[in-house]
């Protein structure tokens, strides 16, 4: 009997127990006042810029350095750690790391007896929790007596494991605390201490000005400025760097345009205007809708539609998107634009803080390099008028992008055809001032969406009706009159509705479905086609 006793509680004492930290420990983590200071320190350190995600990874570090301090200094303070090789007394109180640091308190001591083992004792100890337990004490050999238990064990934490899965928190509260901290200065999603800036004087902005203004308008990464302003010999090139970056920043004239991850300064005043200034065509006048009025099949075609104007609701932000096919809609055709979507942001260049951002599309075909612009703030790319005139496009071609073989760069791809002549809808000008759809031959030398293409012969013809501002309900309902005859039973569909309205007015496909949805004039005849009632009218 007595061996089996033996080795139930050997067994016990080669149980694994550990600190951890809670479930909830990085979810409800705050960002103290003191985890900022000890990232000062860190940052004086390495006179290194540094992102917020490796902020991050050093505060995780810190924290758990903390964390398992304090369970070494919690540990000193229950008592007298467990060892079998050690001897005990009736009375002693002890604490018992192989079973999850438990307490207890020895109530008897007795010479043990095994074949296996010549002398030993046997100690029975109160846990914390009332029950009776048995250890074995005299022990000269076993695995406990060289396990390092005096220091809690389960805190060697990977960053990268808590960056992966919590990182997006922990990274929105370390902002809001190094936002506050007037020590610390940010450039293009970077931190580091004021106190080592480097002084940036107006004759050396003055001179990278200069710099600029001969690359006519070409962005220039910070170390090709760095060159000409005549700092310090001696001085930290990336603090050199940073320093420019933030007196840059501070003066109205430069232009941060770079990718994340990229600086790259540009002078506002050479950037093209419709990267400055959102283009005419692209200027949405606010419609009062209501999009709980949308039915699944309308709220299915507003997300192939692709509009840079339409909410992102349900896009999974873990989703990869390698390739999207645009349908070209007038005004972004006018304005040599394209949509900046929510699936097509996923391919476009971003920045930490920029609102515009210069990359370079190139041709599919050709290999063509075009400069262009992401305009952030407004959801469009701007670049690409002289590319639309080269292939001929018109309202209702399809566009292909798709990511780019090097960093900061997106292939875009007309899928063009020879040219040939094909029936299409055209728009013209009536003698009256407005528009007239007919079903024309036009050379056609792309491929192109059935439901809204729109051959325009002329842009500027529909410039004054662009400019008339008439009631929205009334313009739709016009809109759709002219439609409707060139279909013998008078069904337009909400898809053709969309793409001829935005001919003279820019208009996301949400307020003019909620019209076909809640106006009577509008009646729906099935697969999202609808007729006007002219009774009703």
């Amino acid at each position: 009997m007595r061996p089996l006793v033996r080795r139930k509680f050997i067994t016990r004492l080669s149980m694994s127990g550990a600190f951890s930290l809670p479930n909830d420990y990085w979810l409800s983590i705050q960002v103290t006042p003191q985890d900022v200071e000890n990232l000062h320190t860190y940052l004086f350190e390495r006179e290194m810029p540094s992102t917020t995600r490796e902020l991050a990874s050093e505060f995780i570090e810190r924290r758990v350095q903390l964390e398992r301090q304090a369970a070494e200094s919690k540990q000193k303070a229950m008592g007298k750690s467990f060892l079998p090789r050690e001897s005990y007394q009736v009375g002693e109180e002890l604490v018992f790391p192989a079973i999850g640091w438990k307490h207890g308190k020895v109530t008897a001591v007795r010479p043990g007896v095994s074949p296996a083992v010549a002398d030993f004792d046997v100690i029975t100890v109160e846990m914390e929790d009332a029950s009776q337990r048995m250890f074995a004490a005299r022990l000269e050999t076993h695995l406990l007596n060289d396990a390092q238990l005096s220091k809690p064990q389960g805190l060697d934490v990977d960053p990268a494991a808590v960056i992966a899965e919590f990182g997006a928190s922990i990274e929105k509260k370390m902002e809001a605390a190094l936002s506050a901290d007037d020590g610390l200065v940010k450039i293009a999603g970077r931190w580091f201490p004021r106190a080592l800036l480097i002084d940036i004087n107006q004759g050396q902005l003055n001179l990278a000005e200069a710099v600029l203004d001969m690359s006519g308008g070409e962005p220039l990464p910070t170390e090709a400025l760095v060159k000409d302003i005549e700092l310090p010999e001696g001085v930290n090139p990336r603090l050199a760097e940073f320093s420019l970056n933030y007196a840059l920043q501070d003066d109205e004239r430069f232009d941060e345009v770079g990718p994340a991850g990229q600086v790259l300064w540009c002078l506002r005043r050479l950037e093209p205007d419709y990267v400055r200034d959102v283009p005419l065509p692209l200027h949405y006048v606010e419609v009062p809708h209501d999009r709980g009025l949308l039915s699944a099949p309308m709220k299915a075609l507003e997300e192939q539609l692709d509009d840079e104007l339409t909410p992102p609701e349900d896009l999974d932000p873990r989703e990869d998107v390698s390739s999207i096919t645009i349908t070209l809609i007038y005004p972004h055709l006018r304005a040599g634009t394209l949509p900046m979507s929510a699936r097509a942001r996923k391919l476009f260049p971003t920045a930490y803080e920029s609102p515009r951002v210069r990359f370079t599309l190139v041709d599919g075909k050709t290999k063509q390099r075009i400069p262009a612009w992401v305009v952030r703030d407004y959801g469009y790319v701007f670049g690409l008028r002289e590319w639309y005139k080269a292939h001929q496009l018109i309202p209702g071609s399809l566009v292909q992008l798709r990511k780019g073989e090097n960093p900061g760069e997106v292939i875009v791809e007309a899928k063009t055809q020879r040219s040939s002549k094909d029936w299409v809808r055209t728009v013209m000008v009536g003698t009256d001032g407005g528009m007239v759809f007919a079903m024309l031959k036009q050379p056609i030398t792309a491929e192109f969406n059935d439901r809204m293409v729109v051959h325009v012969p002329d842009f500027k013809a529909l410039d004054p009706i662009w400019e008339k501002k008439r009631p929205f309900d009334q313009l739709v309902i016009q809109v759709m009159r002219e439609l409707s005859k060139s279909n013998p039973q008078g069904h337009v569909h909400a898809q053709e509705l969309y793409a001829a309205v935005n001919l003279v007015r820019r208009v996301p496909p949400a307020p003019i479905f909620v019209l076909l949805a809640e106006n009577p004039v509008f009646k729906h005849v099935g697969d999202l086609h609808f007729r006007l009632d002219e009774e009703v009218e």
